[in-house]
């Protein structure tokens, strides 16, 4: 059986990491929670989970820094697979062992996708961040000949050796674009699967300036523009090559960079 690490980015998150926690631990054995410089309560209440492993980063780094910590910390411990899954309430703990098992031989990340497919108990997602998204996964694919519906689910599962083809500099929320550029660019089998979309507090803030969705979008923009900055344009991957095409339903073949 493949040793498992479920990780945890947490900042500020009093009002959940608990429950969260106590689901997690029904589907997962192994967890790691990154405490992003949490300046509320967080931290004692992770002292009341001692099998639960914690890295703490003294300031609050971003978003992207604590998946960072992460995956630093999946290599070093030589796990097979690491499972990523926000602490806010909007993933579902249940779906750990799926998106593990999804990782097959052929296949070095898979990615849950909001918009893949519809559930019943899906939520209405805030219109500027559902047309972001559809923006930039709209570019991701264009520019990198990837198939992608969802380019910011932070419900994730990699081949921890996978891991080594990553360099990871982008500390904030525009850190999943980096990991996509460069997955494409190395090679790395990527594959979808369904989730549900759960927003179970819709005013959530960004913080600072990334609360005002224009320079939220410029501010991806920005990110993905300077990643993909030695990469060839969409008009030289057409041209040179087809771009992979996935089963949106299924999903079952990886989709790569051609």
């Amino acid at each position: 059986m493949p040793a498992v690490l479920v990780a945890l980015p947490v900042f500020n998150e009093q009002e959940h990491v608990a429950d969260v926690l106590q689901a997690v631990q029904k589907y997962g054995s192994e967890i790691l929670v990154v405490d992003d410089g949490s300046q509320d309560r967080t931290g004692e209440i992770l002292r009341s989970f001692p099998n639960v492993k914690v890295v703490t980063h003294a300031e609050n780094q971003g978003y992207g820094a604590a998946l960072r910590s992460a995956f630093v910390y999946a290599q070093a411990q030589a796990y097979d697979v690491l499972v990523t899954i926000d602490c806010d309430g909007q993933h579902q703990p249940e779906l750990i062992p799926t998106m593990a098992a999804e990782l097959t031989a052929g296949i070095d990340i898979v990615s849950g996708s909001r918009y893949l497919r519809s559930f019943g108990e899906d939520s209405l997602p805030p219109e500027d961040r559902r047309r972001i998204n559809a923006t930039i996964t709209q570019e991701i694919n264009q520019r990198l000949g990837l198939s992608l519906t969802d380019a910011f689910c932070g419900f994730k599962a990699y081949r921890v050796s996978a891991l080594a083809a990553l360099s990871i500099t982008e500390t904030g929320y525009a850190m999943p674009l980096q990991v996509w550029v460069q997955a494409a660019r190395e090679g790395l089998a990527i594959q979808e699967i369904a989730v549900p979309r759960v927003y179970l507090d819709e005013e959530r803030s960004f913080g600072g300036s990334l609360d005002d969705a224009a320079r939220r979008l410029a501010y991806y923009r920005t990110v993905l523009d300077r990643e993909v900055g030695v990469q060839p344009t969409s008009s030289e991957i057409s041209s040179s090559s087809t771009p992979a095409t996935c089963n949106r339903e299924k999903r079952r073949e990886p989709c790569r960079m051609s």
